[in-house]
């Protein structure tokens, strides 16, 4: 799969995806400070599934109506390196085959796939 990997997600998570075998780029490493509505069209035009801790990208779906090609939006209490790399690992052997496209919220307890956005045709 392709992730791009917001800044708030970090680095680690990056790299930890990328040993798994996907394809990924980092906003961290590849073009830190880029502005989330700069990074959601970046993951839109170029076929990424977006995985961050911003809740902002929420708004930009569905306030803003953004098209995306899949965010995981990571709410976990524990924001440790290691934590966010079990629970998206997690993810993927679960939901890999429902993630592109989907707007999905993980938590520790949970993971919860948002209704789409009215008028967005993608999430």
């Amino acid at each position: 799969m392709r992730f791009l990997v917001d800044e708030s997600a970090g680095p680690g998570l990056a790299a930890s995806l990328r040993e798994q075998g996907h394809e990924v780029l980092s906003i961290y490493n590849e073009a830190r400070g880029l502005q989330d509505n700069q990074v959601i069209q970046w993951a839109y035009e170029g076929n990424w599934v977006l995985i961050t801790s911003d809740k902002d990208f929420g708004q930009l779906v569905y306030r803003e109506r953004r098209p995306h090609k899949g965010v995981v939006l990571l709410r976990l209490e524990n924001q440790r390196r290691e934590y966010r790399v079990q629970a998206v690992r997690r993810l993927l052997e679960r939901y890999g085959n429902r993630i592109p496209g989907s707007f999905v919220v993980v938590t520790e307890q949970k993971v919860r796939f948002a209704r789409p956005a009215p008028g967005t045709g993608e999430a």
